[in-house]
């Protein structure tokens, strides 16, 4: 079938539907016949692969290496000694190497879960004519014979044949190459020359295309991977893997510490073996395989195997929890980003408002002509049953307002039928529509006042229609303003009598020589929750800038009323901006906190500006016009109620709730983020070190602290529980009242490069200590296992530390219930491992005695007041500078 060789209502028959789309019924059987509108996913890897690839890490296989060693190792122990040990490190070697592996893909597993339910949260709507009303649908169920509505700022859901075009233009360029927007018929085409190729099928629409003017309807005749689309996906499914700009630096981070280790481990390797040559001429083999094992010892000691992987469970965990908040997350960097904001630009309607919009005023001879006017001169609809409107607020408002002069939309739409319109845009700032009346037509021309006065010369008064003087222009204004600084949006209506049906549909032919018929005032009241977070983001030195296209003493009043603004000298015209240049505007841009009559190039302006000062910037924004605006700036914040596909498809971050009182909690769920995720790293970190330190001391001192198998244990329960409950914590009670971080800023900044190495100092020396006592006591194998429960614990107590960098744990009010579980659970299974006698004997532990365990966990418990100490040190001088 071709059906843009058809007429519509052919199509429609073929199809076997109606304009008014299709029943329940149909709709259920088409899906289970034609199935889901989806394009083809890249097929998953599987848990193998997966498994396999968590092996092929560089530093697994150098414990795989260590696994073979240590089994040859055993095997000449067991021929000349008659023991068996080595074989016991392999078993545990692969133990935990096989548990790390699994470990791995449990977590990227839950990483994708979280991704993959945040894909549910922003799938795509459609509106869908079904069972003769109106719907919002997911796109993915839609089914060939569904009728769908199409708008400015729509992304088309599938491929359609156009059944009604006003003005409809959309872009194509994902599919034909054409940058400019094609204007849609519905009228079927001739192909008297041949195939029609795809960018000259002016009455069809494709999937992945975008409505940027007017409005349609059609009817969908392929979906899913039968589009046109679909017949390109191969190249559409290659998925790329994003990763923050701190994922980056950790994988950069671990490179470094992976072949530093490395060439560290092989300088002890070599100093081994020149002390074995130096003890006692040629060494055996036996004494080569013991010095590669304290290599690897200090090589498993300083990496932090569950970096990466616990700041992605960290980073997923963050993201489910901005999505409970309202705050649904499209891109990672985002979270990152948020923390650093310093600028957020916002709009006024929807977002600072409840966009809850009523007609308290008005202002005309004629109110029921104004109201008529305004109601068709509007795309929304009143629904009789819930006695209200539907469609966009403030045209909710107008409809309302007609219905309650006894004038409900859909007599009026009976009465006088559409026939002509030219669509809003943001440009013009008005719509017109042109109706059938009678005998002749009547026309109906709704926006902003100061633009709508323009096009007007003429006035409806008492006596009838007058010329519109200076001074009668002047009054209107005056009304305007009047109901502006009242903080009512203003919206006027102006009408003319024609005798024809218009032969252009254009601004340039209808827009002119109008009758100026009276104003409407309408209120839409602040969001409560909003003054509070205005005073939250000046508490957090966030800059809040309002954006609006409201006049400017509407926007004055509101910005006073939220705390943006103290004056109207705060307050700048976007006709102003038209006449700065960039470097004008460079100067100044910091005088401004509300923008009015704003155009959408003005966003992008305002956001470039800021980021030229060094600002990271948010931007909001809802229409297909806001894209750049959001495009263009650090954050690009889309709105989840009013929002087109275009603005969602282009955002970071998308608003459940449209609620301005979201970008704040949000940055504050950042900033958390960001805070738990260099804990974790500072954890790793300095329990890695403490590790190093102890390795490489023993090794100087010509005697064994630790075995790899040890080491391994350690990092089992340090790099997963304790590091994953550091990013449950909740923030400090500070967070929003500390400047913005620097989107430079390294991960050892602010100090954090000390703290990793005095924390990791602290916890080897406590080790050591610990070593000593006990093989003063009872031998080396006691003191090793003294010195395995002290850095155990002491790794745990740290991360108790590590709940605040700065403040003291003692004045902390929430206590985190997954930290103390990792706590019992890394004391159980110490206590576990050291205490009975077959897992002992396992990892060469000397069952201890009741004073060997007490003062090797009492050893373990002073990291606590020492890294007090430190903190109230760190904050005396902070104090006093």
């Amino acid at each position: 079938m071709k059906p843009y060789l058809e007429e519509s209502s052919k199509v429609l028959d073929q199809l076997q539907t109606r304009s008014e789309g299709l029943n329940s019924d149909q709709v259920q059987k088409r899906s289970e016949q034609y199935g889901k509108n989806k394009l083809a996913e890249p097929k998953k890897e599987s848990l193998l692969k997966r498994f396999l690839k968590e092996l092929a890490n560089p530093m697994i296989l150098v414990l795989l290496a260590a696994a073979a060693i240590s089994a040859v190792t055993g095997v000449i122990s067991s021929s000349v000694h008659g023991e068996s040990e080595g074989f016991a490190d392999v078993f545990i070697i692969l133990f935990v190497v096989i548990l790390n592996a699994v470990l791995g893909v449990v977590q990227e597993s839950k990483a994708e879960e979280a991704i993959e339910a945040l894909k549910v949260m922003t799938a795509a709507t459609s509106r869908v004519m079904r069972d003769g009303k109106v719907s919002f649908e997911k796109s993915e169920d839609l089914v060939p014979g569904d009728v769908i509505l199409l708008e400015a700022g729509d992304s088309v859901p599938a491929d359609c044949r156009i059944l009604e075009s006003a003005s409809l233009k959309i872009e194509e360029a994902a599919l034909t190459g054409e940058s400019v927007p094609v204007e849609k018929i519905s009228e079927a085409l001739s192909s008297d020359a041949g195939e029609i190729s795809l960018g000259d099928r002016k009455n069809m629409c494709y999937m992945g295309s975008t409505v940027v003017y007017g409005r349609g309807s059609a009817v969908v005749t392929n979906i899913g991977m039968n589009t046109e689309m679909g017949k390109i996906a191969g190249a559409l499914t290659q998925v790329e893997n994003e990763e923050t700009p701190l994922q980056q630096r950790l994988a950069g981070l671990s490179k470094i510490l992976t072949w530093l280790v490395l060439g560290i481990s092989a300088l002890i390797f070599a100093v081994e073996l020149i002390r074995s040559f130096w003890g006692g001429g040629k060494p055996e083999f036996i004494d080569f395989l013991d010095s590669f094992m304290v290599a690897v010892s200090l090589a498993v000691a300083a990496i932090p195997e569950g970096l990466a992987a616990v700041v992605t469970i960290v980073l997923s965990i963050g993201v489910t929890k901005m999505s409970k908040r309202k705050a649904v997350i499209r891109r990672l960097t985002a979270v990152e980003t948020l923390g650093c904001a310093q600028v957020i630009c916002s709009d006024k309607t929807g977002t600072l408002t409840q966009n809850k919009m009523t007609v308290v005023r008005s202002y005309s001879v004629d109110e029921n002509l104004l109201a008529r006017g305004m109601a068709l001169a509007s795309d929304a609809e009143y629904d009789v049953e819930k006695k209200t409107a539907v469609g966009e607020p403030t045209e909710c408002a107008l409809v309302n307002f007609a219905a309650v002069t006894g004038q409900e939309k859909g007599a009026l739409k009976e009465k006088y039928p559409r026939v002509a319109e030219v669509p809003f845009d943001s440009g013009r700032k008005m719509m017109t529509t042109v109706h059938r009346d009678g005998e002749g037509f009547l026309q109906f021309t709704k926006g902003a006042p100061d633009e709508l006065l323009r096009r007007c010369d003429r006035y409806l008064s008492a006596e009838g229609i007058l010329p519109l003087t200076d001074e009668k222009r002047s009054e209107i204004l005056k009304e305007n303003k009047a109901m502006a600084d009242d903080a009512l949006r203003v919206l006027a209506c102006a009408f003319r009598n024609l005798d024809a049906k218009p032969e252009k549909e254009d601004s340039e032919t209808l827009e002119k020589e109008l009758v100026f018929l009276g104003l409407c005032g309408m209120i839409d009241p602040i969001r409560p929750e909003v003054k509070d977070a205005v005073a939250a983001c000046r508490d957090a030195s966030i800059r809040v800038i309002m954006i609006t296209g409201d006049h400017i003493d509407t926007a004055v009043a509101i910005g006073k009323e939220l705390g943006i603004l103290s004056d109207a000298s705060g307050a700048v015209r976007g006709a102003e901006l038209d006449s700065m240049s960039d470097e004008e505007l460079d100067r100044v841009i910091d005088r401004y906190s509300v923008y009015a009559r704003v155009q959408p190039e003005h966003k992008v302006r305002i956001v470039t500006a800021w980021k030229r000062r060094g600002m990271v910037t948010a931007m909001t924004g809802d229409g297909v016009n806001d894209a750049p605006s959001i495009k263009s700036a650090d954050i690009g914040v889309g709105m989840g109620i009013t929002g087109t596909d275009v603005t969602k498809n282009v955002a970071d971050m998308i608003l459940a709730d449209d609620n301005f009182a979201t970008i704040v909690s949000a940055v504050e769920e950042g900033r958390k983020i960001y805070a738990n995720i260099r804990k974790a790293i500072q954890f790793l970190l300095s329990s890695n070190l403490s590790e190093v330190i102890g390795i490489f001391v023993a090794s100087m001192l010509n005697f064994t602290l630790l075995k790899p198998v040890h080491l391994l244990w350690i990092n089992l329960i340090t790099d997963s529980l304790p590091a994953l409950a550091l990013g449950m914590e909740h923030g400090e009670p500070d967070s929003m009242k500390q400047k913005p971080r620097d989107s430079k800023e390294g991960i050892f900044a602010g100090g954090v490069a000390f703290d990793i190495f005095y924390q990791g100092l602290i916890v080897s020396v406590l080790t050591l200590i610990a070593y000593f006592i006990g093989n003063g006591m009872d031998g080396a194998e006691h003191g090793t296992t003294m010195a395995f429960l002290t850095m155990s614990m002491a790794e745990i107590f740290q991360a108790f530390n590590l709940r605040s960098r700065r403040g003291s744990i003692f004045s902390m009010k929430k206590q985190n219930k997954w930290l103390w579980l990792a706590g019992g659970a890394a004391l159980l299974l110490t206590t576990l491992v050291i205490e009975i006698p077959f897992l002992a004997s396992l990892f060469s532990f000397a069952v201890i005695g009741a004073t060997e365990y007490l003062i090797g966990l009492g050893l373990s418990i002073l990291v606590i007041p020492a890294v007090e100490l430190v903190k109230l040190i760190q904050r005396t001088l902070h104090k006093n500078s």
